[in-house]
């Protein structure tokens, strides 16, 4: 027989994650004390496992379309429309070449990670001096009716954005399986966790190395 959390049992983490469906920790705490909510909606509520992470209409099982299990969800730092995708273009000077700046739109697909789908990336910044490019996922519908930067194939370098723990925390120097949020293969990615600092909006990580396995 499992029991559930009651209000009495829920410490506040602080990481304003926004899983439980509340802007921040402090708005579900005032939410959960007039018994509008329930502790387990927390993924970091004492006494029980985690629960399923809802980040705007999707929810997070922990495991992906193969049962391949993750331990976080890479999403948005708040005021940003998806996780931070830094990439190098299979010919480096195409950066230059191209005159790729931020607010371009660069499509390309992630070759070196063996990726099927390819991407549309709003660009925020770009470096001459090694190719590599950071921007967002933004989704086909930004790159219509308008001027596009095609390098084809890419490398997938790494990501940043906030993680939403579902089977473990990001843990600094180790290889983990996440899942970016924006997968449309909903495919667990692996990366070497090279950055994580608690913010007051969640955890801001940084993965490198990424491949799919």
């Amino acid at each position: 027989m499992t029991t559930s959390s009651t209000a009495n049992d829920w410490v506040s983490p602080g990481r304003n994650c926004g899983a439980c469906g509340s802007r921040t920790c402090e708005e579900f705490g005032r939410l959960l004390a007039a018994g509008g909510a329930s502790a387990d909606m927390c993924p970091f509520s004492l006494g029980h496992g985690r629960q399923v992470p809802v980040l705007g209409e999707r929810r997070y099982s922990g495991r992906d379309v193969l049962g391949q299990a993750y331990d976080f969800v890479l999403s948005a730092m708040p005021g940003e429309c998806s996780a931070r995708k830094i990439v190098l273009p299979f010919r480096p000077d195409l950066t230059e070449r191209m005159g790729i700046v931020p607010g371009d739109i660069v499509l390309g697909r992630p070759a070196g990670a063996g990726c099927p789908v390819q991407h549309v990336i709003s660009v925020t910044d770009a470096d001459y001096d090694t190719g590599v490019i950071t921007g967002h996922v933004v989704g086909p519908y930004h790159s219509r009716n308008r001027p596009v930067k095609d390098v084809k194939a890419y490398h997938m370098l790494g990501f940043e954005g906030r993680a939403v723990p579902v089977g473990g925390d990001p843990v600094f120097g180790k290889r983990q399986y996440f899942l970016p949020g924006f997968c449309m293969m909903d495919r667990a990615h692996t990366g070497l966790v090279n950055m994580v600092i608690d913010k007051p909006w969640g955890i801001h990580v940084r993965v490198e190395n990424v491949v799919i396995l």
